[in-house]
Protein backbone atom coordinates (compact mmCIF):
# COMPACT_ATOMS: atom_id res chain seq x y z
CA UNK A 1 0.00 0.00 0.00
CA UNK A 2 1.31 3.11 -1.06
CA UNK A 3 0.67 6.61 0.58
CA UNK A 4 -1.55 9.28 -1.35
CA UNK A 5 0.05 12.22 -2.42
CA UNK A 6 -1.82 15.17 -2.11
CA UNK A 7 -1.11 18.76 -2.96
CA UNK A 8 0.77 20.16 -6.16
CA UNK A 9 4.34 18.89 -6.70
CA UNK A 10 5.95 22.12 -7.86
CA UNK A 11 5.48 23.03 -4.30
CA UNK A 12 8.43 20.97 -3.26
CA UNK A 13 11.64 22.35 -2.65
CA UNK A 14 14.89 20.65 -3.75
CA UNK A 15 15.58 19.80 -0.30
CA UNK A 16 13.88 17.41 2.33
CA UNK A 17 14.46 19.75 5.29
CA UNK A 18 13.87 23.19 6.03
CA UNK A 19 16.64 24.86 8.04
CA UNK A 20 15.28 27.15 11.05
CA UNK A 21 15.54 30.81 10.42
CA UNK A 22 17.89 32.42 12.19
CA UNK A 23 16.73 34.62 15.67
CA UNK A 24 17.48 37.53 16.04
CA UNK A 25 20.47 39.21 18.13
CA UNK A 26 18.02 41.22 20.16
CA UNK A 27 14.37 40.11 20.83
CA UNK A 28 12.85 41.99 23.73
CA UNK A 29 9.67 40.32 22.88
CA UNK A 30 10.95 37.17 24.64
CA UNK A 31 10.54 38.97 28.19
CA UNK A 32 6.96 38.87 27.86
CA UNK A 33 6.00 35.58 27.12
CA UNK A 34 5.86 32.14 30.03
CA UNK A 35 7.80 29.89 27.92
CA UNK A 36 11.19 31.95 28.57
CA UNK A 37 10.82 32.11 31.89
CA UNK A 38 9.99 28.22 32.23
CA UNK A 39 12.62 27.49 30.34
CA UNK A 40 15.19 29.69 32.78
CA UNK A 41 13.73 27.65 35.66
CA UNK A 42 14.50 24.14 33.80
CA UNK A 43 17.83 25.11 33.26
CA UNK A 44 18.27 26.34 36.82
CA UNK A 45 16.67 23.18 38.00
CA UNK A 46 18.58 20.49 35.59
CA UNK A 47 22.21 22.36 36.27
CA UNK A 48 21.17 22.07 39.94
CA UNK A 49 20.66 18.41 39.82
CA UNK A 50 23.56 17.87 37.41
CA UNK A 51 25.75 19.28 40.09
CA UNK A 52 24.30 17.55 43.06
CA UNK A 53 24.54 13.96 41.40
CA UNK A 54 27.89 14.67 39.87
CA UNK A 55 29.88 16.44 42.95
CA UNK A 56 28.24 13.96 44.48
CA UNK A 57 29.77 11.40 43.29
CA UNK A 58 33.18 13.01 43.11
CA UNK A 59 33.42 13.22 46.86
CA UNK A 60 31.97 9.64 47.44
CA UNK A 61 34.90 8.16 44.79
CA UNK A 62 37.33 10.20 47.05
CA UNK A 63 36.20 9.39 50.55
CA UNK A 64 36.03 5.50 49.20
CA UNK A 65 39.30 5.22 48.41
CA UNK A 66 40.73 7.19 51.19
CA UNK A 67 43.88 4.75 52.38
CA UNK A 68 43.12 6.50 55.95
CA UNK A 69 39.59 4.94 55.68
CA UNK A 70 39.58 2.23 53.16
CA UNK A 71 42.66 0.35 52.50
CA UNK A 72 40.99 -1.09 49.27
CA UNK A 73 42.23 1.00 46.33
CA UNK A 74 39.82 -1.05 44.27
CA UNK A 75 36.48 0.75 46.41
CA UNK A 76 34.12 2.97 44.49
CA UNK A 77 33.04 3.90 41.31
CA UNK A 78 36.55 4.84 40.05
CA UNK A 79 36.97 7.29 36.93
CA UNK A 80 35.23 5.47 34.93
CA UNK A 81 32.06 5.65 37.01
CA UNK A 82 33.07 9.14 37.39
CA UNK A 83 32.87 9.72 33.83
CA UNK A 84 29.56 7.49 33.50
CA UNK A 85 28.00 10.16 36.29
CA UNK A 86 28.23 13.02 34.01
CA UNK A 87 27.37 12.06 30.78
CA UNK A 88 24.70 9.96 32.01
CA UNK A 89 23.25 13.12 33.95
CA UNK A 90 23.35 14.82 30.62
CA UNK A 91 21.71 12.36 28.91
CA UNK A 92 18.99 12.47 31.55
CA UNK A 93 18.69 16.00 31.58
CA UNK A 94 18.83 17.18 28.01
CA UNK A 95 16.19 13.88 27.16
CA UNK A 96 13.95 15.72 29.93
CA UNK A 97 14.73 19.40 29.15
CA UNK A 98 15.21 19.94 25.63
CA UNK A 99 11.43 20.40 24.71
CA UNK A 100 11.58 23.00 27.19
CA UNK A 101 14.96 24.87 26.76
CA UNK A 102 16.79 23.11 24.53
CA UNK A 103 18.63 21.81 27.48
CA UNK A 104 22.09 23.54 27.28
CA UNK A 105 22.53 23.03 31.14
CA UNK A 106 26.39 24.66 30.00
CA UNK A 107 27.33 28.37 29.24
CA UNK A 108 29.62 27.20 26.50
CA UNK A 109 27.02 24.84 24.78
CA UNK A 110 24.37 27.90 24.81
CA UNK A 111 27.41 30.31 23.71
CA UNK A 112 28.41 28.01 20.47
CA UNK A 113 24.18 28.02 20.31
CA UNK A 114 24.78 32.07 20.28
CA UNK A 115 27.10 31.86 17.82
CA UNK A 116 25.42 29.87 15.31
CA UNK A 117 22.16 32.16 15.39
CA UNK A 118 20.23 29.61 17.08
CA UNK A 119 19.14 31.29 20.85
CA UNK A 120 19.01 35.70 21.21
CA UNK A 121 21.38 37.39 23.44
CA UNK A 122 18.76 38.02 25.65
CA UNK A 123 18.32 34.44 25.89
CA UNK A 124 22.37 33.55 26.11
CA UNK A 125 22.78 35.77 28.47
CA UNK A 126 19.76 34.80 30.65
CA UNK A 127 20.22 31.00 30.48
CA UNK A 128 23.97 31.58 31.86
CA UNK A 129 22.99 33.33 34.57
CA UNK A 130 20.41 30.69 35.48
CA UNK A 131 22.94 28.21 34.77
CA UNK A 132 25.68 29.60 37.39
CA UNK A 133 23.30 29.78 39.85
CA UNK A 134 21.83 26.29 39.36
CA UNK A 135 25.50 25.14 39.59
CA UNK A 136 25.90 26.90 43.32
CA UNK A 137 22.80 25.81 44.60
CA UNK A 138 23.85 21.97 43.57
CA UNK A 139 27.29 22.37 44.71
CA UNK A 140 26.05 23.91 48.19
CA UNK A 141 23.31 21.10 48.61
CA UNK A 142 26.61 18.79 48.04
CA UNK A 143 28.14 20.43 51.02
CA UNK A 144 25.16 21.04 53.33
CA UNK A 145 24.42 16.60 52.87
CA UNK A 146 28.53 15.50 53.03
CA UNK A 147 30.00 18.42 55.12
CA UNK A 148 32.22 15.83 56.79
CA UNK A 149 33.98 15.00 53.51
CA UNK A 150 33.25 18.17 51.71
CA UNK A 151 36.16 20.16 52.22
CA UNK A 152 38.49 17.20 52.82
CA UNK A 153 38.38 16.08 49.39
CA UNK A 154 38.53 19.40 47.70
CA UNK A 155 34.82 19.73 46.50
CA UNK A 156 34.36 18.62 43.72
CA UNK A 157 36.45 21.73 42.26
CA UNK A 158 37.69 21.84 38.97
CA UNK A 159 42.30 22.44 38.76
CA UNK A 160 45.16 21.74 36.86
CA UNK A 161 46.79 18.65 38.32
CA UNK A 162 50.56 18.54 39.20
CA UNK A 163 53.06 18.14 35.87
CA UNK A 164 50.74 19.10 33.26
CA UNK A 165 51.33 23.05 31.81
CA UNK A 166 48.64 26.01 31.24
CA UNK A 167 48.69 25.56 28.11
CA UNK A 168 48.06 21.72 28.42
CA UNK A 169 45.18 22.56 30.67
CA UNK A 170 43.46 25.33 28.02
CA UNK A 171 44.04 22.55 25.21
CA UNK A 172 42.42 20.00 27.21
CA UNK A 173 39.03 22.22 27.88
CA UNK A 174 39.20 23.53 24.13
CA UNK A 175 39.41 19.87 22.67
CA UNK A 176 36.60 18.80 25.19
CA UNK A 177 34.52 21.41 24.71
CA UNK A 178 34.80 21.19 20.84
CA UNK A 179 33.43 17.72 21.09
CA UNK A 180 30.63 18.80 23.25
CA UNK A 181 29.12 21.54 21.16
CA UNK A 182 30.30 20.01 18.01
CA UNK A 183 27.89 17.22 18.66
CA UNK A 184 25.45 19.37 19.92
CA UNK A 185 25.12 20.59 16.75
CA UNK A 186 25.51 17.49 14.89
CA UNK A 187 22.66 15.77 17.40
CA UNK A 188 20.69 18.59 16.53
CA UNK A 189 20.98 19.57 12.68
CA UNK A 190 17.46 19.40 10.55
CA UNK A 191 19.56 18.10 8.12
CA UNK A 192 20.59 14.87 9.93
CA UNK A 193 16.74 14.30 11.46
CA UNK A 194 15.66 14.82 7.87
CA UNK A 195 18.10 12.24 6.24
CA UNK A 196 17.85 9.74 9.26
CA UNK A 197 13.89 10.04 9.99
CA UNK A 198 13.43 6.45 9.32
CA UNK A 199 15.70 6.06 12.00
CA UNK A 200 14.83 6.09 15.89
CA UNK A 201 17.66 8.95 16.96
CA UNK A 202 17.38 9.79 20.24
CA UNK A 203 19.53 13.70 20.29
CA UNK A 204 20.37 12.94 23.74
CA UNK A 205 22.27 10.01 24.01
CA UNK A 206 25.23 10.82 21.54
CA UNK A 207 25.70 14.22 23.90
CA UNK A 208 25.77 12.59 26.64
CA UNK A 209 28.33 9.88 25.34
CA UNK A 210 30.22 12.88 23.70
CA UNK A 211 30.36 13.97 27.64
CA UNK A 212 31.55 10.74 29.28
CA UNK A 213 34.19 10.02 26.82
CA UNK A 214 35.48 13.70 27.56
CA UNK A 215 35.29 12.94 31.09
CA UNK A 216 37.47 10.03 30.36
CA UNK A 217 40.20 11.82 28.53
CA UNK A 218 41.02 15.36 30.76
CA UNK A 219 39.98 14.18 34.21
CA UNK A 220 43.88 13.07 34.99
CA UNK A 221 44.15 16.66 33.47
CA UNK A 222 42.01 19.46 34.62
CA UNK A 223 39.15 17.01 36.28
CA UNK A 224 37.53 18.38 33.04
CA UNK A 225 35.15 21.07 33.23
CA UNK A 226 34.24 21.74 29.44
CA UNK A 227 31.40 23.55 31.27
CA UNK A 228 31.85 27.10 32.89
CA UNK A 229 28.60 26.96 35.45
CA UNK A 230 30.16 23.42 36.79
CA UNK A 231 33.45 24.81 37.50
CA UNK A 232 32.27 28.15 38.62
CA UNK A 233 29.91 26.35 41.17
CA UNK A 234 32.36 24.29 42.49
CA UNK A 235 35.30 27.34 43.19
CA UNK A 236 32.67 29.39 44.90
CA UNK A 237 31.27 26.94 47.12
CA UNK A 238 34.95 25.31 48.08
CA UNK A 239 36.33 28.71 48.06
CA UNK A 240 39.81 27.89 48.87
CA UNK A 241 42.64 29.00 47.02
CA UNK A 242 43.02 26.03 44.57
CA UNK A 243 40.11 26.60 43.62
CA UNK A 244 40.37 29.71 41.92
CA UNK A 245 44.34 28.75 40.61
CA UNK A 246 44.03 29.08 36.91
CA UNK A 247 39.99 29.27 37.13
CA UNK A 248 39.94 31.78 33.93
CA UNK A 249 40.80 28.08 31.98
CA UNK A 250 37.62 26.89 32.57
CA UNK A 251 36.05 29.74 31.24
CA UNK A 252 38.06 30.97 27.87
CA UNK A 253 39.13 27.11 27.59
CA UNK A 254 35.34 25.84 26.76
CA UNK A 255 34.31 29.29 25.35
CA UNK A 256 37.08 29.22 22.67
CA UNK A 257 35.93 25.39 22.12
CA UNK A 258 32.54 26.05 21.48
CA UNK A 259 33.50 28.87 18.92
CA UNK A 260 35.33 26.76 17.23
CA UNK A 261 32.74 24.31 17.26
CA UNK A 262 30.27 26.41 16.07
CA UNK A 263 32.40 28.37 13.51
CA UNK A 264 33.21 24.64 12.22
CA UNK A 265 29.20 23.32 11.44
CA UNK A 266 27.88 26.10 10.35
CA UNK A 267 30.93 27.50 7.94
CA UNK A 268 32.51 24.40 6.87
CA UNK A 269 29.97 21.32 7.64
CA UNK A 270 26.54 22.87 6.45
CA UNK A 271 28.61 25.54 3.97
CA UNK A 272 26.98 28.82 5.84
CA UNK A 273 29.65 31.01 4.11
CA UNK A 274 29.15 29.83 0.47
CA UNK A 275 25.17 29.86 1.13
CA UNK A 276 25.51 33.59 2.26
CA UNK A 277 27.34 34.96 -0.32
CA UNK A 278 24.66 32.89 -2.98
CA UNK A 279 21.91 35.23 -1.34
CA UNK A 280 23.77 37.78 -1.79
CA UNK A 281 24.42 37.64 -5.10
CA UNK A 282 21.32 36.62 -5.93
CA UNK A 283 19.50 39.30 -4.75
CA UNK A 284 19.01 42.29 -7.19
CA UNK A 285 21.88 44.91 -6.83
CA UNK A 286 20.81 48.75 -8.05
Amino acid sequence: MTKEVVGDKRSFSGKDYQDPPPEPLFDATELGKWSFYRALIAEFIATLLFLYVTVMTVIGYKSQTDQALNPDQCAGVGVLGIAWAFGGMIFILVYCTAGISGGHINPAVTFGLLLARKVTLLRAVMYMVAQCLGAICGVALVKSFQSAYYTRYGGGANGLSDGYSIGTGVAAEIIGTFVLVYTVFSATDPKRSARDSHVPVLAPLPIGFAVFIVHLATIPITGTGINPARSLGAAIIYNKDKAWDHHWIFWVGPFAGAAIAAFYHQFVLRAGAIKALGSFRSQPHV
